[in-house]
């Protein structure tokens, strides 16, 4: 009794040193259910080990979460398709496969405010980091300024390679503030370095293609900017109604008048 007792303590001991937290926490347990269900050496083993595969994965999926910097957590089934019938759902579960990054394709979402652009990027986003893949997701506005930063203070490198850096770039709302000529060429910069790299992109704008002139300081970085964005590229352009001016008529906040004319 004396040797089992050492033997169980020397057992958890080497458990926490090779930082099996989770067999360590669950191999009482499941011993005594292992020996109730009287499976064999190999199944209370591979039972165990299997346990602390899918723990740490879970552990690693929350950090890459949290260090994505999404600004919310939506996954694809929590958005209404059926309100958005001008999208492709077959499209959207094709980039769930996420071929798109292994091949280093852009995906570029396009439509007015609150159609659900941001949602679709946060999905795919989270499903990205479920397979184990860093992503980064910034608005345009603090991207823009953290570049803008960063080259003033003369860290302009660190500051591209930490945007390089992850697998996947989520940068949301381009086109909703003018971009200076400083911020424009930041921006291609960074942007061309992805390309050079096969580093995917994914971009939420609620300007069309031809109004991106107006958005740039001179139209020629404009084209320049779209000309590595598209060249591998998926464009989803959604038209459809607001979920918020939905979700605002359905609370009685709106009338249907009202949500016309805001839309208008």
């Amino acid at each position: 009794m004396a040797t089992e007792a050492l033997a169980y303590e020397r057992m958890h001991l080497n458990l926490k040193r090779l930082g099996l937290l989770t067999i360590s926490e669950m191999v009482d347990q499941y011993l005594q259910e292992a020996a109730t269900r009287e499976l064999t050496y190999l199944e209370t083993v591979d039972g165990l080990l299997d346990a602390e595969v899918i723990a740490r994965q879970e552990r690693t999926y929350e950090t890459k979460v949290k260090l994505a910097g999404f600004p919310y957590r939506k996954g694809i089934d929590s958005f209404d398709f059926s309100f958005q019938p001008s999208l492709d759902k077959k499209l959207i579960k094709e980039l769930l496969t996420l071929r798109f990054l292994s091949d280093g394709t852009n995906v570029v979402l396009l439509g007015p405010p609150g159609v659900g652009k941001t949602h679709l990027a946060v999905s795919i986003g989270m499903a990205v980091c479920q397979a184990g893949h860093q992503v980064y997701f910034t608005s345009a506005a603090d991207l823009v300024g953290g570049l803008v930063k960063s080259y003033g203070m003369g860290k302009f490198d660190s500051k591209m390679r930490f945007y390089c850096r992850p697998s996947l770039l989520i940068i949301d709302e381009v086109g909703y503030l003018p971009l200076d000529r400083q911020a424009s060429n930041l921006l291609f910069e960074l942007i061309s370095k992805r390309y050079e790299n096969s580093s995917s992109i994914i971009l939420t704008s609620n300007r069309g293609y031809g109004e991106w002139g107006s958005m740039f300081a001179e139209p020629v970085i404009a084209s320049a900017v779209l000309d590595r964005l598209l060249h591998h590229s998926v464009t989803i352009n959604i038209r459809g109604e607001s979920y918020r001016l939905r979700d605002k008529r359905k609370a009685g906040i709106i009338s249907p008048a009202s949500a016309v004319k805001q839309k208008e």
